[in-house]
């Protein structure tokens, strides 16, 4: 019975989330519903697959395994450079700085020298291929939509560069919207220690969790994307296309370039998380001492949450606002306003602050229920935020001029998709786990 009940809530859900798009979809007669089912069936067989076929579910945990080696590997860097800063586990702040952070400079680096050696391009044209296949898609986009899993938002479309001028709307929106519904590698990394802390059991379990929550994520946004915009400017070609990103000359440019570029990331991720941190402390003290305080609203939130709450904050209205469609993923009717919090943080602000959240809550002895926290990581595991869209019109355009016009009509389009794929992947975990 209890079975049944979560299926028939996940169902609801999904269908909340596909009526969304067909509001929304520019042009809805055209809406390809073969693809739409076949992307779907996708993200139900490879559920399936990784969470309850043991074989699937051994590779995966093989993969995470291979993450969790690298925080290790990691490890030994830091403490060359830091010391026994490392060592620190008392302050999330150490760990952050000292054991988080190099690990999104070390993993850039290698995934540049496994492209360098063609080994993640191979996976890509893999993933690309059954992409193409099943759901009917142009070579462009699906190598796109495959790439959006291992690297970052701005990184995926250097991969199809020589297409980019001449892309449709439709083929636009589908690169977008894969970039806001997955994560990067170097996050990906980084994610695993910030949620797992040092016990290697929770990092090989948020490693398997996150990584199956990106792949999923991939066909479900080419789900929403093709709702929200479908193809009615090209037909499917079967032309080939190959992946252009430049690796470096040779192995140790490859090595310094990654480097670079993950030094880069990290000094983005800290500054972006000190500013938007701290933005949060001073708007929910706002709302505490005079919008809550004068009008009597902190005693109802602190009544309303039992407790959990500190008043009216931003993160309580958060939590407010996205607590009902927490409820529609699945969540248990107790972590609904917990979860619809984690989930505002992440579409309003980004998805560093939510996990960051959400490791917090684990650490101060919140903890949620375990259906709730399954469907928070695969909830929260993509760059679906405001802030994206800007990053993601500065990139592209920078190297397809002619496509900014589009991508600035498509920005909010990209961002609702990316929410969209993102929460059916929670939702179907939601209901398989």
């Amino acid at each position: 019975m209890e079975f049944l009940l979560t299926l028939l809530r996940g169902l609801l859900g999904i269908v909340f989330l596909l009526a969304v798009a067909y509001v929304l979809s520019n042009n809805r007669r055209a809406i390809n519903w073969r693809l739409v089912c076949s992307g779907l069936a996708l993200q139900v067989v490879f559920a399936i697959g990784v969470l309850k076929v043991p074989i699937v579910n051994k590779i995966f945990d093989a993969i995470a395994g291979f993450f969790v080696v690298i925080l290790d590997f990691t490890k030994s860097g830091s403490a060359f450079i830091f010391g026994d800063l490392i060592t620190r586990t008392d302050s999330f702040g150490y760990i952050f700085a000292f054991q988080v952070l190099p690990t999104v400079v070390f993993f850039s680096a290698l995934s540049s020298v496994l492209y360098y050696f063609g080994i993640l391009q191979r996976i890509i044209y893999g993933i690309s291929w059954v992409m193409s296949r099943t759901m009917g898609l142009s070579g462009p986009e699906s190598l796109a939509s495959a790439a959006n899993v291992f690297i970052g938002q701005t990184e995926a479309p250097l991969a199809i560069k020589p297409y980019l001028e001449h892309m449709t709307r439709s083929e636009l929106l589908c690169l977008m919207t894969g970039g806001m519904a997955t994560i990067a590698g170097g996050v990906f990394a980084a994610y695993v220690g910030f949620l797992g802390g040092d016990d290697p059991v929770q990092q090989l379990y948020f490693a398997r969790h996150l990584l199956t929550a990106s792949i999923m994520s991939a066909p479900a946004a080419i789900v929403a994307a093709k709702m929200l915009f479908p193809e009615t400017e090209r037909e499917h070609t079967e032309e080939e296309v190959k992946i252009e990103v430049d690796s470096g000359s040779n192995l140790l440019d490859a090595i310094a370039n990654g480097t670079t570029d993950g030094l880069r990331l990290a000094v983005n991720v800290g500054a972006m998380l000190l500013v938007f941190t701290a933005l949060i402390a001073m708007v929910n003290y706002v709302m505490v001492e005079f919008i809550g305080g004068w009008s009597g609203l902190n005693d109802w939130a602190v009544a309303v949450t039992g407790g959990r709450a500190e008043g009216f904050t931003f993160t309580f209205l958060l939590g407010l606002i996205f607590a009902p469609i927490a409820w529609l993923l699945g969540v248990p009717v107790a972590d609904i306003f917990t979860v619809g919090e984690l989930l505002g943080q992440k579409t309003v602000i980004n998805e560093f602050v939510a996990y960051g959240a959400l490791g917090d809550m684990q650490k101060a002895g919140l903890v949620l229920q375990p259906k709730s926290l399954i469907i928070a990581i695969y909830a929260l595991c993509g760059f679906s935020n405001f802030a994206s869209i800007g990053i993601q019109i500065g990139g592209i355009s920078a190297i397809a001029p002619g496509q900014r016009r589009a991508l600035t009509e498509l920005g909010i389009k990209s961002l609702v998709g990316g929410t969209i794929a993102c929460f059916l992947t929670a939702t179907l975990a939601g209901v398989i786990t």
